[in-house]
Protein backbone atom coordinates (compact mmCIF):
# COMPACT_ATOMS: atom_id res chain seq x y z
CA UNK A 1 0.00 0.00 0.00
CA UNK A 2 1.45 3.36 -1.05
CA UNK A 3 -1.43 5.71 -0.31
CA UNK A 4 -3.28 5.84 2.98
CA UNK A 5 -5.41 2.69 3.20
CA UNK A 6 -9.11 2.62 3.80
CA UNK A 7 -9.97 1.25 7.24
CA UNK A 8 -13.08 -0.63 8.38
CA UNK A 9 -13.61 -1.61 12.02
CA UNK A 10 -16.41 -4.14 12.52
CA UNK A 11 -17.74 -4.89 16.00
CA UNK A 12 -20.19 -7.30 17.56
CA UNK A 13 -21.96 -6.99 20.90
CA UNK A 14 -21.58 -9.60 23.68
CA UNK A 15 -19.51 -12.06 21.60
CA UNK A 16 -17.43 -14.77 23.31
CA UNK A 17 -13.94 -15.70 22.11
CA UNK A 18 -14.92 -19.39 21.79
CA UNK A 19 -17.62 -18.56 19.24
CA UNK A 20 -15.32 -17.79 16.30
CA UNK A 21 -13.71 -20.57 14.29
CA UNK A 22 -10.36 -18.88 13.67
CA UNK A 23 -9.66 -19.47 17.38
CA UNK A 24 -10.07 -23.22 16.92
CA UNK A 25 -13.63 -23.41 18.20
CA UNK A 26 -15.98 -26.06 16.86
CA UNK A 27 -19.06 -24.35 18.29
CA UNK A 28 -19.73 -22.24 15.21
CA UNK A 29 -18.19 -21.83 11.76
CA UNK A 30 -17.38 -18.19 10.99
CA UNK A 31 -15.67 -18.23 7.57
CA UNK A 32 -16.00 -14.49 6.95
CA UNK A 33 -14.76 -13.42 10.38
CA UNK A 34 -11.93 -15.88 9.72
CA UNK A 35 -11.13 -13.97 6.53
CA UNK A 36 -10.53 -10.87 8.63
CA UNK A 37 -8.06 -13.01 10.61
CA UNK A 38 -5.98 -13.55 7.46
CA UNK A 39 -3.24 -11.42 8.98
CA UNK A 40 -3.67 -12.20 12.69
CA UNK A 41 -6.41 -13.72 14.78
CA UNK A 42 -5.99 -12.89 18.47
CA UNK A 43 -7.19 -15.29 21.17
CA UNK A 44 -6.16 -13.35 24.29
CA UNK A 45 -7.68 -9.89 23.84
CA UNK A 46 -9.19 -8.56 27.06
CA UNK A 47 -11.93 -5.98 27.11
CA UNK A 48 -10.71 -3.12 29.29
CA UNK A 49 -14.19 -3.00 30.84
CA UNK A 50 -16.66 -5.77 29.89
CA UNK A 51 -19.79 -3.60 29.77
CA UNK A 52 -21.20 -1.84 26.68
CA UNK A 53 -20.69 1.90 27.22
CA UNK A 54 -17.36 1.61 29.10
CA UNK A 55 -15.79 -0.71 26.53
CA UNK A 56 -16.94 1.34 23.56
CA UNK A 57 -15.89 4.72 24.95
CA UNK A 58 -12.49 3.29 25.88
CA UNK A 59 -12.07 2.02 22.33
CA UNK A 60 -12.66 5.41 20.69
CA UNK A 61 -10.30 7.21 23.12
CA UNK A 62 -7.57 4.60 23.63
CA UNK A 63 -7.74 5.12 27.39
CA UNK A 64 -8.95 3.20 30.43
CA UNK A 65 -12.47 3.94 31.55
CA UNK A 66 -11.37 5.41 34.89
CA UNK A 67 -9.39 7.96 32.86
CA UNK A 68 -12.34 9.19 30.83
CA UNK A 69 -15.18 9.07 33.38
CA UNK A 70 -17.06 6.10 31.91
CA UNK A 71 -16.22 3.45 34.49
CA UNK A 72 -19.81 2.15 34.60
CA UNK A 73 -22.77 2.20 32.20
CA UNK A 74 -23.85 5.55 33.61
CA UNK A 75 -23.49 8.98 32.05
CA UNK A 76 -22.03 10.09 28.72
CA UNK A 77 -18.61 10.29 27.09
CA UNK A 78 -17.50 13.93 27.27
CA UNK A 79 -16.68 15.50 23.93
CA UNK A 80 -13.61 16.96 25.62
CA UNK A 81 -11.82 13.61 25.27
CA UNK A 82 -9.86 13.19 22.02
CA UNK A 83 -11.03 10.31 19.79
CA UNK A 84 -9.27 8.41 17.05
CA UNK A 85 -12.05 9.35 14.61
CA UNK A 86 -11.25 13.05 15.00
CA UNK A 87 -7.59 12.29 14.41
CA UNK A 88 -8.49 10.42 11.21
CA UNK A 89 -10.59 13.37 10.06
CA UNK A 90 -7.65 15.71 10.57
CA UNK A 91 -5.50 13.33 8.54
CA UNK A 92 -7.92 13.57 5.60
CA UNK A 93 -10.12 10.53 6.14
CA UNK A 94 -13.84 10.55 5.50
CA UNK A 95 -15.32 8.91 8.61
CA UNK A 96 -18.60 7.04 8.97
CA UNK A 97 -20.20 5.56 12.07
CA UNK A 98 -22.87 2.94 11.43
CA UNK A 99 -24.66 0.82 14.01
CA UNK A 100 -24.40 0.74 17.78
CA UNK A 101 -22.18 3.38 19.43
CA UNK A 102 -23.59 3.58 22.99
CA UNK A 103 -21.40 6.53 23.96
CA UNK A 104 -24.40 8.04 25.80
CA UNK A 105 -26.15 6.55 28.83
CA UNK A 106 -27.85 9.74 29.97
CA UNK A 107 -30.97 8.33 31.55
CA UNK A 108 -31.36 6.30 34.71
CA UNK A 109 -32.68 2.76 34.59
CA UNK A 110 -36.46 2.62 34.64
CA UNK A 111 -37.11 5.51 32.25
CA UNK A 112 -40.49 4.93 30.51
CA UNK A 113 -40.72 3.41 27.06
CA UNK A 114 -39.82 5.89 24.35
CA UNK A 115 -38.61 8.49 26.87
CA UNK A 116 -34.88 7.98 26.56
CA UNK A 117 -32.62 9.73 24.04
CA UNK A 118 -33.76 11.02 20.65
CA UNK A 119 -30.54 10.09 18.91
CA UNK A 120 -31.74 11.20 15.50
CA UNK A 121 -32.15 14.78 16.69
CA UNK A 122 -28.76 14.54 18.44
CA UNK A 123 -27.00 13.48 15.24
CA UNK A 124 -25.04 16.71 14.73
CA UNK A 125 -23.78 16.53 18.31
CA UNK A 126 -22.81 12.87 17.94
CA UNK A 127 -20.91 13.70 14.76
CA UNK A 128 -18.63 15.83 16.95
CA UNK A 129 -17.06 12.61 18.24
CA UNK A 130 -15.40 12.53 14.83
CA UNK A 131 -17.88 11.24 12.26
CA UNK A 132 -18.67 12.86 8.93
CA UNK A 133 -21.65 10.52 8.56
CA UNK A 134 -23.78 8.83 11.24
CA UNK A 135 -26.47 6.15 11.05
CA UNK A 136 -26.95 4.93 14.61
CA UNK A 137 -28.71 2.04 16.30
CA UNK A 138 -29.42 2.20 20.02
CA UNK A 139 -29.00 -1.50 20.51
CA UNK A 140 -31.79 -4.05 20.72
CA UNK A 141 -33.05 -3.43 24.25
CA UNK A 142 -32.19 0.27 24.27
CA UNK A 143 -34.39 0.84 21.22
CA UNK A 144 -37.35 0.39 23.58
CA UNK A 145 -36.32 3.58 25.39
CA UNK A 146 -34.36 5.54 22.77
CA UNK A 147 -35.24 6.71 19.27
CA UNK A 148 -32.43 6.03 16.80
CA UNK A 149 -32.02 5.78 13.03
CA UNK A 150 -33.06 2.11 13.14
CA UNK A 151 -36.19 3.08 15.10
CA UNK A 152 -36.95 5.64 12.41
CA UNK A 153 -36.45 2.95 9.77
CA UNK A 154 -38.94 0.67 11.55
CA UNK A 155 -41.39 3.50 12.19
CA UNK A 156 -41.49 4.37 8.50
CA UNK A 157 -42.53 0.76 7.84
CA UNK A 158 -45.09 0.75 10.65
CA UNK A 159 -43.07 -1.78 12.66
CA UNK A 160 -41.55 0.15 15.57
CA UNK A 161 -44.10 -0.61 18.27
CA UNK A 162 -44.29 -4.27 17.22
CA UNK A 163 -40.52 -4.47 17.61
CA UNK A 164 -40.58 -2.77 21.00
CA UNK A 165 -43.33 -5.13 22.18
CA UNK A 166 -41.22 -8.12 21.13
CA UNK A 167 -38.11 -6.86 22.91
CA UNK A 168 -39.99 -6.00 26.11
CA UNK A 169 -41.52 -9.47 26.20
CA UNK A 170 -38.05 -11.00 26.58
CA UNK A 171 -37.69 -9.36 29.98
CA UNK A 172 -34.92 -7.35 31.64
CA UNK A 173 -31.29 -8.35 32.05
CA UNK A 174 -30.88 -10.64 35.05
CA UNK A 175 -27.70 -12.14 36.55
CA UNK A 176 -28.89 -15.51 37.85
CA UNK A 177 -30.46 -18.39 35.91
CA UNK A 178 -33.22 -18.95 38.46
CA UNK A 179 -34.92 -15.70 37.41
CA UNK A 180 -34.50 -15.91 33.64
CA UNK A 181 -37.67 -15.30 31.64
CA UNK A 182 -38.88 -18.43 29.89
CA UNK A 183 -39.86 -16.70 26.67
CA UNK A 184 -36.35 -15.88 25.41
CA UNK A 185 -34.67 -17.42 22.34
CA UNK A 186 -37.78 -16.80 20.24
CA UNK A 187 -37.21 -16.12 16.55
CA UNK A 188 -37.31 -12.67 14.99
CA UNK A 189 -40.98 -11.77 14.38
CA UNK A 190 -40.52 -9.53 11.32
CA UNK A 191 -39.09 -9.95 7.83
CA UNK A 192 -35.44 -10.96 7.73
CA UNK A 193 -34.61 -7.88 5.66
CA UNK A 194 -35.67 -5.74 8.63
CA UNK A 195 -33.42 -7.49 11.17
CA UNK A 196 -31.21 -4.93 12.88
CA UNK A 197 -27.90 -6.44 11.76
CA UNK A 198 -29.06 -6.96 8.18
CA UNK A 199 -30.06 -3.30 7.96
CA UNK A 200 -26.74 -2.29 9.56
CA UNK A 201 -24.85 -4.26 6.90
CA UNK A 202 -26.98 -2.58 4.20
CA UNK A 203 -25.91 0.82 5.51
CA UNK A 204 -22.23 -0.18 5.68
CA UNK A 205 -22.35 -1.34 2.07
CA UNK A 206 -24.10 1.90 1.08
CA UNK A 207 -21.21 3.87 2.58
CA UNK A 208 -18.64 1.75 0.75
CA UNK A 209 -20.41 2.49 -2.53
CA UNK A 210 -20.84 6.19 -1.67
CA UNK A 211 -17.18 6.58 -0.68
CA UNK A 212 -15.42 9.84 -1.54
CA UNK A 213 -13.36 9.61 -4.69
CA UNK A 214 -10.54 11.84 -3.53
CA UNK A 215 -9.62 10.55 -0.06
CA UNK A 216 -9.46 7.41 2.06
CA UNK A 217 -12.41 6.37 4.19
CA UNK A 218 -12.93 4.94 7.65
CA UNK A 219 -16.08 3.04 8.60
CA UNK A 220 -17.03 1.90 12.08
CA UNK A 221 -19.64 -0.83 11.52
CA UNK A 222 -21.17 -2.00 14.78
CA UNK A 223 -23.62 -4.91 14.94
CA UNK A 224 -26.06 -5.44 17.83
CA UNK A 225 -25.94 -9.24 18.07
CA UNK A 226 -25.35 -11.69 19.66
CA UNK A 227 -26.58 -9.49 22.53
CA UNK A 228 -29.91 -10.27 24.17
CA UNK A 229 -32.66 -10.75 23.07
CA UNK A 230 -31.65 -14.06 21.48
CA UNK A 231 -33.74 -13.40 18.38
CA UNK A 232 -32.31 -14.80 15.12
CA UNK A 233 -34.58 -15.03 12.09
CA UNK A 234 -36.20 -18.45 11.80
CA UNK A 235 -34.10 -19.38 8.75
CA UNK A 236 -30.90 -19.07 10.75
CA UNK A 237 -32.36 -20.85 13.76
CA UNK A 238 -33.32 -23.76 11.49
CA UNK A 239 -29.71 -24.07 10.34
CA UNK A 240 -28.44 -24.77 13.87
CA UNK A 241 -29.13 -28.22 15.34
CA UNK A 242 -30.57 -28.25 18.84
CA UNK A 243 -28.03 -29.90 21.18
CA UNK A 244 -28.08 -30.73 24.84
CA UNK A 245 -24.37 -30.59 25.61
CA UNK A 246 -23.93 -30.36 29.38
CA UNK A 247 -20.43 -28.87 29.46
CA UNK A 248 -21.13 -25.79 31.57
CA UNK A 249 -18.26 -24.60 33.74
CA UNK A 250 -19.41 -25.15 37.34
CA UNK A 251 -20.18 -22.20 39.61
CA UNK A 252 -21.33 -21.40 43.11
CA UNK A 253 -24.67 -23.17 42.49
CA UNK A 254 -25.72 -26.15 40.39
CA UNK A 255 -27.75 -25.55 37.26
CA UNK A 256 -31.17 -27.18 37.42
CA UNK A 257 -32.59 -29.20 34.54
CA UNK A 258 -34.89 -26.27 33.71
CA UNK A 259 -31.91 -23.90 33.70
CA UNK A 260 -30.06 -26.18 31.28
CA UNK A 261 -33.04 -26.46 28.94
CA UNK A 262 -33.22 -22.67 28.72
CA UNK A 263 -29.48 -22.46 28.15
CA UNK A 264 -29.56 -25.02 25.34
CA UNK A 265 -32.14 -22.84 23.59
CA UNK A 266 -30.04 -19.73 24.20
CA UNK A 267 -26.89 -21.38 22.86
CA UNK A 268 -28.68 -22.43 19.69
CA UNK A 269 -30.02 -18.91 19.13
CA UNK A 270 -26.63 -17.39 20.04
CA UNK A 271 -24.94 -19.47 17.33
CA UNK A 272 -27.65 -18.56 14.83
CA UNK A 273 -27.15 -14.83 15.46
CA UNK A 274 -23.39 -15.19 14.95
CA UNK A 275 -23.96 -17.07 11.68
CA UNK A 276 -26.18 -14.22 10.50
CA UNK A 277 -23.51 -11.64 11.39
CA UNK A 278 -20.86 -13.72 9.64
CA UNK A 279 -23.01 -13.68 6.51
CA UNK A 280 -23.35 -9.89 6.75
CA UNK A 281 -19.57 -9.60 6.99
CA UNK A 282 -19.41 -11.77 3.88
CA UNK A 283 -21.65 -9.27 2.12
CA UNK A 284 -19.34 -6.43 3.19
CA UNK A 285 -16.27 -8.29 1.93
CA UNK A 286 -18.05 -8.98 -1.37
CA UNK A 287 -18.88 -5.27 -1.73
CA UNK A 288 -15.23 -4.38 -1.22
CA UNK A 289 -14.20 -6.91 -3.86
CA UNK A 290 -16.85 -5.75 -6.33
CA UNK A 291 -15.66 -2.16 -5.92
CA UNK A 292 -11.99 -3.11 -6.28
CA UNK A 293 -11.24 -2.01 -2.71
CA UNK A 294 -10.35 -5.16 -0.77
CA UNK A 295 -6.61 -4.87 -1.34
CA UNK A 296 -6.70 -1.15 -0.46
CA UNK A 297 -8.58 -1.66 2.80
CA UNK A 298 -7.51 -2.80 6.26
CA UNK A 299 -10.25 -4.63 8.14
CA UNK A 300 -10.41 -5.09 11.90
CA UNK A 301 -12.91 -7.09 13.92
CA UNK A 302 -13.66 -7.18 17.64
CA UNK A 303 -16.40 -7.16 20.30
CA UNK A 304 -17.05 -5.04 23.37
CA UNK A 305 -17.38 -7.99 25.80
CA UNK A 306 -18.55 -11.58 26.00
CA UNK A 307 -21.52 -13.52 27.40
CA UNK A 308 -21.43 -16.06 30.25
CA UNK A 309 -24.14 -18.38 28.80
CA UNK A 310 -24.47 -20.26 32.05
CA UNK A 311 -20.78 -20.79 32.81
CA UNK A 312 -19.91 -20.26 36.48
CA UNK A 313 -23.70 -20.12 37.07
CA UNK A 314 -23.91 -16.74 35.35
CA UNK A 315 -25.33 -15.10 32.24
CA UNK A 316 -24.66 -11.68 30.69
CA UNK A 317 -21.30 -9.89 31.16
CA UNK A 318 -19.45 -7.64 33.66
CA UNK A 319 -17.49 -10.53 35.18
CA UNK A 320 -13.73 -11.24 35.11
CA UNK A 321 -14.13 -14.76 33.70
CA UNK A 322 -12.95 -15.53 30.16
CA UNK A 323 -16.47 -15.88 28.76
CA UNK A 324 -17.21 -12.28 29.76
CA UNK A 325 -13.88 -10.46 29.51
CA UNK A 326 -12.05 -12.04 26.55
CA UNK A 327 -13.20 -10.94 23.09
CA UNK A 328 -12.50 -12.13 19.54
CA UNK A 329 -10.18 -9.75 17.71
CA UNK A 330 -8.78 -10.06 14.19
CA UNK A 331 -6.98 -7.97 11.60
CA UNK A 332 -6.71 -8.29 7.82
CA UNK A 333 -3.96 -6.09 6.43
CA UNK A 334 -3.42 -6.72 2.68
CA UNK A 335 0.36 -6.35 3.05
CA UNK A 336 0.62 -9.07 5.72
CA UNK A 337 -1.64 -12.02 4.87
CA UNK A 338 0.25 -14.68 6.82
CA UNK A 339 -2.65 -16.15 8.83
CA UNK A 340 -1.14 -16.08 12.30
CA UNK A 341 -3.01 -16.95 15.45
CA UNK A 342 -1.61 -15.06 18.43
CA UNK A 343 -2.17 -15.73 22.12
CA UNK A 344 -0.17 -12.66 23.12
CA UNK A 345 -1.96 -10.57 25.77
CA UNK A 346 -3.58 -7.50 24.22
CA UNK A 347 -6.23 -5.00 25.28
CA UNK A 348 -9.33 -4.00 23.33
CA UNK A 349 -8.03 -0.44 23.15
CA UNK A 350 -4.86 -1.57 21.40
CA UNK A 351 -7.01 -1.48 18.28
CA UNK A 352 -7.22 2.29 18.77
CA UNK A 353 -3.48 2.82 18.37
CA UNK A 354 -3.44 0.21 15.59
CA UNK A 355 -5.98 2.13 13.51
CA UNK A 356 -4.01 5.34 13.94
CA UNK A 357 -0.76 3.56 13.09
CA UNK A 358 -2.30 2.18 9.90
CA UNK A 359 -3.24 5.75 8.98
CA UNK A 360 0.33 6.92 9.63
CA UNK A 361 -0.47 8.60 12.94
CA UNK A 362 1.07 8.27 16.39
CA UNK A 363 -1.51 7.44 19.07
CA UNK A 364 0.29 9.38 21.78
CA UNK A 365 0.20 12.55 19.69
CA UNK A 366 -3.26 12.00 18.20
CA UNK A 367 -5.07 11.20 21.46
CA UNK A 368 -3.34 13.69 23.75
CA UNK A 369 -4.18 17.23 24.80
CA UNK A 370 -1.77 19.61 26.47
CA UNK A 371 -4.41 21.00 28.82
CA UNK A 372 -6.10 20.26 31.16
CA UNK A 373 -4.05 17.70 33.05
CA UNK A 374 -3.67 13.98 32.32
CA UNK A 375 -5.04 13.97 28.78
CA UNK A 376 -1.57 12.97 27.59
CA UNK A 377 -1.58 9.50 29.18
CA UNK A 378 -2.50 7.02 26.43
CA UNK A 379 -2.18 3.31 27.37
CA UNK A 380 -3.20 2.07 23.90
CA UNK A 381 -0.43 0.31 21.93
CA UNK A 382 -0.33 -0.49 18.23
CA UNK A 383 -0.62 -4.13 17.17
CA UNK A 384 1.16 -3.47 13.88
CA UNK A 385 4.50 -4.90 15.11
CA UNK A 386 2.67 -8.22 15.62
CA UNK A 387 0.77 -7.92 12.34
CA UNK A 388 4.00 -7.19 10.45
CA UNK A 389 5.80 -10.11 12.11
CA UNK A 390 8.32 -7.85 13.83
CA UNK A 391 7.34 -8.80 17.39
CA UNK A 392 5.46 -11.61 19.08
CA UNK A 393 3.97 -9.32 21.73
CA UNK A 394 3.54 -5.64 22.54
CA UNK A 395 2.75 -5.99 26.26
CA UNK A 396 3.34 -8.51 29.06
CA UNK A 397 -0.01 -8.10 30.80
CA UNK A 398 -3.44 -6.58 30.37
CA UNK A 399 -5.56 -4.47 32.69
CA UNK A 400 -9.34 -4.72 32.99
CA UNK A 401 -11.75 -2.98 35.34
CA UNK A 402 -15.52 -3.03 35.71
CA UNK A 403 -18.04 -0.59 37.18
CA UNK A 404 -15.94 0.19 40.25
CA UNK A 405 -16.46 -3.42 41.38
CA UNK A 406 -13.21 -5.16 40.42
CA UNK A 407 -9.88 -4.82 38.63
CA UNK A 408 -7.92 -7.53 36.85
CA UNK A 409 -4.38 -8.23 35.66
CA UNK A 410 -3.93 -11.03 33.14
CA UNK A 411 -1.00 -12.61 31.31
CA UNK A 412 -0.87 -15.70 29.12
CA UNK A 413 -0.67 -17.76 32.31
CA UNK A 414 -1.96 -15.76 35.28
CA UNK A 415 -5.26 -14.10 36.09
CA UNK A 416 -5.45 -11.89 39.19
CA UNK A 417 -8.67 -10.18 40.29
CA UNK A 418 -9.13 -7.67 43.11
CA UNK A 419 -12.69 -6.89 44.23
CA UNK A 420 -13.33 -3.32 45.33
CA UNK A 421 -16.61 -3.54 47.24
CA UNK A 422 -15.03 -4.14 50.64
CA UNK A 423 -15.64 -2.36 53.93
CA UNK A 424 -12.66 -3.72 55.87
CA UNK A 425 -9.21 -2.86 54.43
CA UNK A 426 -7.88 -6.05 55.99
CA UNK A 427 -10.53 -8.19 54.30
CA UNK A 428 -10.11 -7.69 50.54
CA UNK A 429 -11.41 -10.44 48.27
CA UNK A 430 -9.00 -11.57 45.56
CA UNK A 431 -8.86 -14.32 42.96
CA UNK A 432 -5.84 -15.89 41.31
CA UNK A 433 -5.93 -18.52 38.58
CA UNK A 434 -3.18 -20.51 36.90
CA UNK A 435 -4.64 -20.53 33.38
CA UNK A 436 -2.09 -23.03 32.14
CA UNK A 437 -3.33 -25.68 34.57
CA UNK A 438 -6.86 -24.38 35.14
CA UNK A 439 -8.22 -23.16 31.80
CA UNK A 440 -11.79 -23.00 33.13
CA UNK A 441 -10.84 -20.69 36.03
CA UNK A 442 -12.34 -22.81 38.78
CA UNK A 443 -9.57 -23.09 41.41
CA UNK A 444 -8.73 -19.91 43.33
CA UNK A 445 -5.03 -20.08 44.31
CA UNK A 446 -4.81 -16.75 46.13
CA UNK A 447 -3.80 -18.49 49.38
CA UNK A 448 -1.41 -20.99 47.76
CA UNK A 449 2.16 -20.41 49.05
CA UNK A 450 3.75 -21.69 45.84
CA UNK A 451 2.10 -18.87 43.85
CA UNK A 452 2.98 -16.03 46.23
CA UNK A 453 5.63 -14.55 43.93
CA UNK A 454 3.32 -14.52 40.89
CA UNK A 455 0.48 -13.02 42.94
CA UNK A 456 2.71 -10.21 44.19
CA UNK A 457 3.90 -9.59 40.63
CA UNK A 458 0.27 -9.11 39.54
CA UNK A 459 -0.57 -6.92 42.54
CA UNK A 460 2.33 -4.59 41.72
CA UNK A 461 1.17 -4.23 38.13
CA UNK A 462 -2.36 -3.49 39.20
CA UNK A 463 -0.98 -0.76 41.47
CA UNK A 464 1.26 0.50 38.67
CA UNK A 465 -1.64 0.91 36.23
CA UNK A 466 -3.79 2.74 38.77
CA UNK A 467 -0.91 4.94 39.93
CA UNK A 468 0.12 5.93 36.40
CA UNK A 469 -3.27 6.54 34.72
CA UNK A 470 -5.17 9.21 36.69
CA UNK A 471 -8.49 10.58 35.41
CA UNK A 472 -8.16 13.28 32.76
CA UNK A 473 -9.39 16.68 33.92
CA UNK A 474 -12.19 18.50 32.11
CA UNK A 475 -13.34 22.12 31.81
CA UNK A 476 -16.69 23.85 31.39
CA UNK A 477 -16.30 27.58 32.15
CA UNK A 478 -15.97 29.84 29.06
CA UNK A 479 -13.02 32.19 28.92
CA UNK A 480 -13.58 35.89 28.38
CA UNK A 481 -13.83 36.42 24.62
CA UNK A 482 -13.69 32.71 23.83
CA UNK A 483 -15.95 29.68 23.82
CA UNK A 484 -14.83 26.23 24.93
Amino acid sequence: MKKSPNIILLMTDQHRIDYVSYAGSRKVDTPNIDRIAESVGFTNCQSVNPVCTPARTALVTGKYTHQIGTLAMSGDLSLQHPTFMRALQKAGYHTSGIGKFHFLQTWEWGVPRGQGLHLVSLKEKIQQYGYDYVWETSGKQLAVKNYCDYCEYLEQKGLLETYRDFVQATGPNTPFPDVWPEDEANPWPLAEEDYIDVVTADKIIDRIEARPADRPFFIFGSFCSPHKPFDPPQRYLDEVPYEELDDFIPGEKVLSDIDKQRLYKKRRAYIAMIKLIDDQIGRILAALEQNGLLEDTVLLFTADHGEMLGDHFRIQKSLPFRASATVPTAIRHPDYLHRMVSDAPIELTDLTATILDIAGLDAQDALSKRWPAFHNIVPSRSLMPIVAGEKERIRDFTFTECSGKWQMIQTERWKYVRFLDYSDPDQVEELFYDLQNDYDETVNLIEAPSYRSAIEWCRRRRDFVMDRTPPAQTVWAPLIGESI
